[in-house]
């Protein structure tokens, strides 16, 4: 999932630098999307974790 975000980062930034502003703006939302999904399964895993011992 981490490989998902910097992908879509990587676009984003690219196409700001070229101005195509649309497409950077949804590789940037997509990103952030992925990214927020991805830390609240991480703190799941780590309440998880705590859990079960």
């Amino acid at each position: 999932m981490v490989r998902w975000i910097i992908i879509f980062l990587v676009i984003a930034i690219i196409a700001a630098i070229f101005g195509f502003g649309g497409i950077a703006e949804g590789a940037t939302d997509i990103a952030m999307i992925i990214f927020w999904i991805f830390i609240v399964l991480l703190v799941l895993s780590l309440l998880s974790r705590l859990f079960r011992r």
